[in-house]
């Protein structure tokens, strides 16, 4: 459909078709269908009501060309790119029935998508000059995870593990099963993984972790006082991340205390979309 957009192991043309099956039913657009006389034509504009950073333009684009495959599409900005209240986002010439169908997809994909980067953004702008790197989290809608992840790069976050094969991360739940911090450090080790991050909640998890391999820590729910000291203690020797209890109000705190990287759940979890419209130009 669109050669230009590739997400890896994301099939555009598998969402797309499912999507508008989702959203037609069995009976197709019958109010389209009743009202919309077949030969017309709709030109139309989707424009921005907030200020937003985009998402998902392309994505749109695959829609309406799904059921206008000769549509005239013109995109007007790229992902990524940062608008103000007002902008037009794309224009479309084609069949109305065709663009009215696809609409309602095109739509709620390009407005969750774009809610997603705009929030991503707020939060990057937050920590800018602290030199702490903000990560996403896999707390994504289930089926929709590589789309979200991709939002939040266009609003200028970089993907933290992508699956649970995607990397190997030992958490509070892990460490309690295992006995605790150092055993269960040290079985991941024996396992042969690497990259080995694990979560401690205490100053006095740190060494017991960094002795059995750890090969970056994840500082959970701490507060910027005991992270300056964590990141004190760590010395440098591995990467760290803060996590929990991070919002717009406390993120520039938390990346000051020195942490390599501050991950957010909210960006994917609490996004609000933006109001994106579609009108007849």
């Amino acid at each position: 459909m669109i050669d230009q957009f590739a997400i890896a192991g994301f099939d555009l043309d598998a969402f797309v078709r499912s999507t508008l099956a989702e959203d037609m039913g069995e009976g197709g657009d019958r109010t389209s269908a009743a009202v919309i006389p077949a030969e017309a034509q709709l030109r139309a504009v989707m424009d921005s009501r907030d200020a937003v950073a985009v998402a998902g333009l392309p994505i749109a684009e695959a829609f309406f060309r799904a059921l206008d495959p000769t549509a005239r599409i013109e995109r007007l900005v790229e992902d990524g790119t940062r608008v103000d209240v007002g902008a037009d986002l794309l224009r479309v010439h084609g069949n109305a029935r065709a663009l009215l169908t696809a609409e309602r997809s095109a739509l709620n994909t390009v407005q969750h998508l774009t809610g997603i980067a705009t929030l991503t953004r707020r939060y990057v702008d937050a920590i800018a000059g602290t030199g702490c790197i903000l990560l996403d989290t896999r707390k994504t809608l289930p089926g929709l995870r590589l789309l979200e992840k991709y939002a939040t790069r266009m609003g200028g976050a970089t993907n933290h593990r992508l699956r649970l094969d995607d990397g190997v991360m030992i958490k509070d739940n892990h460490i309690a099963v295992a006995g605790g911090v150092e055993p269960a450090v040290r079985a991941a080790k024996a396992a042969g993984l690497a990259d080995v991050v694990v979560e401690v909640d205490r100053i006095d998890q740190i060494e017991p972790a960094l002795n059995a391999g750890a090969d970056r820590l994840l500082l959970d729910n701490m507060g910027p006082d005991v992270l300056r000291e964590a990141v004190a203690l760590v010395a440098r020797r591995v990467p760290t991340e803060a996590s929990g209890g991070v919002n717009l109000d406390t993120i520039r705190a938390i990346a000051e205390s020195g942490v390599t990287y501050v991950s957010v759940g909210r960006i994917t979890q609490s996004a609000p979309a933006a109001d994106i419209g579609l009108d007849f130009a």
